[in-house]
């Protein structure tokens, strides 16, 4: 006798909620450049940006580990003995690659921060295969590794603010080279602790390491007036980016085969070019090279996670 799927194996409900991961991960990009233009924040005032970063980390901290303890039906709170991972990914994964991912934003459009970011998936598997040595380099991730960076490559060509700056594009690549490492590092953490209670207090403390560095450093917010209530309401929405996918996407690890959730990878850069284009309006500036860089860093990644049943 069959056992009974449980409601999150549901074809449907995978496709649903991974679906839904990805339009909140894809709607990173344009909430940051959006944020800027609520906050006050012109692109060459860094500490105002890291700051921005930092109380919007500091509050996704705090909704993972609320999301996660309610899931646990425990508090989540790291041991003494995994501290020390979670100081180590806080640096990594939320300081080091948000400060570049943030500043990246204020130097690049929407649609190429979208398509650049996609890349943190193959600098990942070459990250994992040649640095760490924790997985093997196949001709599978080599071909979709070949795809996504010849996307970020075409991108690189298009012409005026679709095209690739060192302060753009450049840190957004800098953001991508971070994640995949903090992505190593919280695959071998996992193995000592819950990764949701990793991911919330790494959140919570990098958030504050930017918070506490940004503000004696000239960090602040012109919000204009009557505007307080729609800048609260966009940094809690960015907050719950982090903390409601995160945790949707886990419970979907949980419960199914990693193919049959990573082959909606695809739909990250593809949600970010579109929601960037509706948001931000920059329908104008899409040309052949975007289109194309965003069908090679897609199918780079549809390749990478393509597994035969």
């Amino acid at each position: 006798m069959n056992e009974k799927k449980h409601f999150l194996q549901k074809t449907w409900v995978v496709a649903l909620m991974a679906l839904l991961c990805c339009v909140l991960w894809g709607s990173a990009t344009p909430c940051i450049k959006k944020g800027y233009e609520i906050f006050g924040i012109v692109g060459n005032d860094y500490m105002s940006t890291i700051l921005f970063a930092g109380i919007r980390f500091i509050l996704a901290g705090v909704l993972t580990v609320l999301i996660g303890s309610f899931i646990a039906k425990k508090p989540l709170f790291p041991s003494k003995a995994t501290l020390k991972y979670v100081l180590a990914l806080s640096l990594v994964q939320t300081v080091i690659q948000y400060v570049f991912f943030y500043i990246g934003h204020a130097y690049a459009s929407g649609v190429t921060a979208a398509i650049v970011n996609g890349s943190n998936v193959f600098i990942a598997i070459l990250v994992a295969a040649f640095v760490f040595r924790t997985e093997k380099m196949t001709v599978k991730k080599a071909i979709g590794c070949v795809l996504g960076f010849a996307g970020v490559i075409v991108v690189s060509l298009a012409k005026g603010d679709m095209g690739f700056t060192v302060m753009g594009a450049g840190f957004i690549l800098m953001a991508a080279l971070a994640y995949a490492f903090s992505s190593v590092m919280i695959k071998m953490y996992s193995k000592h602790e819950n990764p949701v209670t990793l991911s919330g207090w790494q959140f919570f403390i990098g958030g504050i390491i930017m918070t506490v560095f940004a503000l004696p450093m000239g960090g602040k917010f012109d919000i204009a007036e009557g505007g307080a209530l729609t800048a609260t309401a966009l940094l809690f929405y960015m907050a719950c980016i982090s903390a409601v996918a995160y945790s949707i996407w886990g419970l979907l690890m949980k419960y199914n085969d990693v193919s049959k959730v990573s082959i909606f990878g695809p739909f990250n850069p593809i949600s970010g070019v579109i929601l960037s284009a509706i948001i931000l309006g920059e329908w104008q500036s899409i040309g052949i090279e975007v289109v194309l860089a965003l069908v090679l860093v897609a199918l780079g990644i549809l390749v990478v996670n393509y597994k035969k049943r």
